[in-house]
């Protein structure tokens, strides 16, 4: 397994790094944001590039509001990132790693399921 370069490991490897227990806190309340099947739906659409709210619903078949209530919380996690063009608001997601993050689950699900 490959070690981040942004953790501090002092040459160690698994449980004995120096990861703080705020930080490990911290991941945790992370991962909770990927628990939500509509935002996991919104976030693999934008896996393709930026989207309108409406763009959203529309190919989630969902309410405008839901999506709107679901972007807040992506939002705040720092998940997904606005962009404002007149009265439309666009979306994408907010870096690469969220892309590696879903790409890996999605890639150990499959596995497990012999695909």
């Amino acid at each position: 397994m490959n070690t981040c370069s942004y953790i501090k490991n002092n040459g160690k490897k698994g449980p004995e790094q120096d990861i703080s227990l705020d930080t490990l806190f911290e991941l945790s309340e992370f991962f909770k944001f990927f628990g939500d099947t509509t935002r996991i739906r919104i976030i693999h659409l934008m896996l393709s590039g930026e989207l309108s709210v409406n763009e959203i619903a529309e190919k989630l078949n969902l309410e405008q509001s839901v999506v709107s209530h679901q972007l807040r919380i992506l939002r705040t996690a720092n998940l997904v990132k606005p962009r404002r063009d007149g009265r439309k608001m666009f979306y994408s997601l907010d870096d690469e790693h969220i892309g590696l993050i879903f790409n890996t689950g999605l890639t150990h699900i499959l596995h497990k399921k012999g695909k």
